[in-house]
Formats: structure tokens, sequence, C-alpha cells
């Protein structure tokens, strides 16, 4: 198994992007994807809550009505 390089601080590059990623999200998901002991791929995925959303859009709505 090869040694991965690490970065500046001592910590395996990959780790800074991960903490990155989960640091940027309010509600979502960041899977980390290995092959043959490595990490080849870092994916996010971000969700909105349509519960917030949606109130939001009834506040804009109703100041359009009304012209505000």
């Amino acid at each position: 198994m090869s040694e991965t390089p690490k970065s500046g601080n001592g910590t395996e590059p990959w780790l800074e992007i991960v903490r990155r990623q989960v640091g940027s999200l309010h509600y979502g998901v960041v899977q980390i994807v290995v092959h043959d002991s490595q990490v080849t791929q870092i994916e996010k995925t971000e969700r909105v809550r349509l519960d917030k959303a949606a109130a939001q859009t009834k506040t804009i709505l109703a100041k359009r009505e009304t012209g505000a």
C-alpha cells in the first residue's frame, strides 16, 4: 500500500477538502469514495428544506400582492 502525501499541517489532503465541504453545508451529505484503500472522490449533495423555502416564498408573494 502506497503512502498518501500529507499537507503542510500533517493531515491527509482529502481530509481538509472534506472539512470544507461539511462546513459549507446546511443540510446534505458528503460522501467519500475509496478505491484500493485510497480516497479517490469526494461528493457533496446539498438539500434545501422546503418548509423554510415555502415560508419565504409565501412572504415574497404576499409582498408582491400588497405592492410592498
